[in-house]
């Protein structure tokens, strides 16, 4: 967008060689929470992943698509696919001309990309995969890496469960634990079985947290239907527009499902929140030629839009009913969506787990309506005639979803659709349009405003800085995604951007998300590092957007105690861990940690988009030693750091590393050389300048 190559290092390509076939049963989206199992602990951060091998042809071009999406989920800087007959045919389904088409085949195979099975190619490292061991998984509670095959989901909730609860359950669990060994010693033949009865089985450890973490609260929905929520209550099930979505062999299982289901006379749980937005005009059109379209809104699935809805945390409240009963008895519910992402934070603040499935199986959870469901073994109700239904009952062979995807699907739609895919409706072309060269700010827009980038900027850059008495903004751990650092979900009353939009008369109804309110920096400012469900160790036992101030000793909001360290003239840094930055590649991550004053980010590793963004805004990423981190150095973040060495970029050079002392409270000082992670010469012109966009101005001005 700013006409600036992207500069890398020569990356390492691995190669991840396909062989077998998807067995019957088996999705898409279960091939992608393999493969992103697969290469996260590979580890392909930096990296170029390249699929070959006779099990590419069968992968179809949109499961390809689904699988390259997923790139910043399991790290890569990109997931190619060569170029096959299944790639040309995608062309000609999607409305590419027959000259397009040819001129596609003839430059691939006159280049050498066109796909040879047969031939082994070079590359830096290997890795493979059995398609036809791919099972029917979910990832969660909290990470899309996380794969639980489905047979083992029930026992998965369960071990994970206790760290989600609250401290009564916490001590109900230990206090039932005690009870079940004293009344079933382990030499004891006989045990209880979780249903009761008495088949000389022990019971699985998983079955003991199901049953010590229950916490079964009376609900009565808004149309007088009385039921009960419990932990691990699915209060969320949505097929969201990811590729997903745009992938007719998953959306055709879930609507033959649907209608299945509502054949046998299933019906969704009460308390769960359905909703359908497809990534694609072309779905709703599919879906109302094979006639699924009633099925689905039989069971709640409307047509919410097109676009990102609950993924990006766009869900809307719970009803209210929910959400009460849910807050006053802090119940660890649950969201299953067929989305990337399943973030902490992210998909809705009452909902504390969130997992990915396949569009089916976000049904058939929204029909379970609970995590602590055995598939396999537990019936999802009965039919008209009082017989239980299991999912096998209602799931569609891969034929009839094949039949069906033949029979629904064509080239017109795609033309149709896409032929006037920019138009956009009637209110979109009636809105007007400025006139002029430049941008009309309006000083009363509570969603954009001027930006405080090219404020005080001169025409060349000033030298850069060594960085002198800086103070932690706040201690992390691994894992901490983009989400964390600038969540795109609802706007909390009670919070720091919260306030600043009632402060400027907006009701809380028009709230919005700070993902409709990025052309604000004020908000999103204030919405930075504020995931609900951020952990700053600075503090002991708190979640959400607090630290504390080390002027004051206080608890405050990171926004806050930014303004205070700002006004006192105090630089910050951030310390973190493993894999920081993982997850979108949100320039507000970047952008609101710049603003805060945030002047450097030591961690263990970073993603790499997040690292080249943070570069961008002017904020300096560093590494620790090989082997060390914060705990192993002994920093806790109360310290003051002095970083050295910096200067040496004014020089035209960029250096592998900086001093960095850390100095405690008691005079204590901690020494280590950090890594500087400006990683090509790009990059560091981009820093001397102050990010990529003061670089981008001063070129535009220099070549007028």
């Amino acid at each position: 967008m700013l006409g600036q190559p992207v500069s890398m290092l020569i990356p390492r390509v691995v190669g991840f060689k396909l062989s077998g076939s998807i067995p019957s049963g088996a999705t898409a989206t279960d091939v992608v929470l393999t493969i992103t199992e697969m290469l996260r602990r590979h580890g392909v951060v930096g990296k170029f992943v390249e699929f070959y091998g006779e099990g590419v042809a069968e992968v179809p071009l949109a499961n390809r698509a689904t699988i390259g999406n997923m790139s910043p989920e399991f790290g890569s800087t990109a997931a190619i696919f060569p170029v096959d007959d299944v790639t040309v045919d995608y062309l000609r389904l999607t409305g590419r001309s027959d000259e397009q088409v040819a001129l596609v085949e003839a430059y691939a195979k006159e280049q050498g990309l066109w796909h040879d099975p047969s031939r082994e190619p070079v590359f830096s490292e290997y890795l493979e995969l059995d398609l036809s061991t791919v099972v029917p998984s979910i990832a969660g509670p909290k990470r899309p890496q996380d794969r639980i095959a489905l047979s083992e989901a029930k026992g998965a909730f369960a071990d994970v469960l206790p760290h989600y609860v609250g401290e009564e359950d916490a001590i109900a669990e230990s206090s039932l634990d005690e009870s079940i060994e004293e009344t079933f010693p382990a030499s004891d033949p006989i045990a209880s079985g979780t249903n009761g009865d008495h088949d000389g089985t022990p019971p699985a450890p998983h079955e003991h947290a199901t049953r010590r973490a229950s916490r079964r609260v009376s609900l009565t929905m808004e149309d007088g239907t009385q039921t009960e929520l419990d932990h691990g209550a699915v209060v969320i099930s949505s097929i969201t527009s990811c590729t997903n979505t745009s992938n007719p062999s998953v959306m055709m299982a879930a609507g033959l499902l649907a209608k299945n289901a509502v054949e046998k006379g299933l019906q969704v749980k009460p308390w769960v929140k359905t909703s359908m937005a497809p990534g694609s005009k072309v779905v709703t059109g599919y879906y109302e030629k094979a006639g699924l379209w009633p099925y689905l809104e039989e069971l709640g699935y409307h047509l919410v839009g097109y676009g990102c809805t609950t993924c990006i945390g766009n869900s809307g409240p719970l009803p209210e009913e929910v959400s009460a009963v849910v807050n006053e008895n802090d119940l660890a519910v649950a969201s299953v969506l067929s989305g990337n992402r399943n973030f902490e934070g992210r998909i809705n603040p009452d909902v504390k787990m969130n997992y990915l499935a396949s569009p089916p199986l976000v049904i058939a959870y929204g029909l379970a309506g609970t995590m602590d469901f055995d598939f396999e073994n537990e019936p999802l109700g009965q039919d008209r005639d009082g017989q239980d239904v299991f999912l096998k009952d209602i799931w569609p062979s891969a034929a009839e979803v094949e039949q069906t995807i033949a029979s629904s699907i064509d080239r017109d739609m795609f033309t149709e659709d896409y032929a006037d895919v920019f138009a956009g409706d009637e209110r979109w072309r009636s809105l007007e349009t400025p006139a002029g060269d430049t941008f009309d700010w309006q000083d009363d827009s509570t969603y954009v405003r001027r930006p405080p980038y090219f404020e005080g900027m001169a025409a060349e850059p000033a030298p850069v800085e060594d960085i002198s008495g800086a103070r932690v903004l706040a201690k992390l751990g691994d894992s901490v995604t983009t989400d964390h650092i600038s969540p795109a979900g609802s706007i909390k009353p009670d919070s720091p951007a919260g306030k600043y939009l009632a402060e400027h008369g907006v009701a809380r109804k028009d709230f919005n998300s700070y993902g409709s309110r990025r052309g604000n920096h004020e908000v999103m400012i204030r919405g930075t590092f504020a995931n609900i469900r951020l952990r700053n160790q600075l503090l002991d036992g708190v979640e959400g957007g607090f630290t504390k101030n080390l002027l004051t000793g206080e608890q405050e909001t990171i926004f806050d105690a930014s303004m205070a360290y700002q006004e006192a003239g105090v630089p910050l840094v951030i310390l973190g861990g493993k894999e920081y930055g993982s997850g979108s590649s949100r320039d507000w991550a970047a952008k609101g940690t710049a603003l805060l004053g945030v002047k450097a980010v030591i961690t263990e590793s970073f993603e790499r988009i997040h690292r080249s963004n943070l570069i961008g805004m002017g904020v300096l990423p560093l590494q620790f030693p090989a082997g060390q981190n914060a705990e192993s150095l002994g920093l806790d973040g109360t310290e003051t750091f002095d970083i050295s060495g910096v200067t040496a970029l004014n020089e035209g050079a960029t250096p592998r590393t900086v001093k960095v002392v850390a100095t405690k409270e008691n005079g204590e000082k901690v020494e280590f050389d950090a890594v500087v992670r400006i990683d090509t010469p790009g990059e560091a012109d981009y820093f001397r300048n102050g990010g990529i966009l003061q670089y981008v101005l001063r070129s535009l001005v220099k070549a007028a």
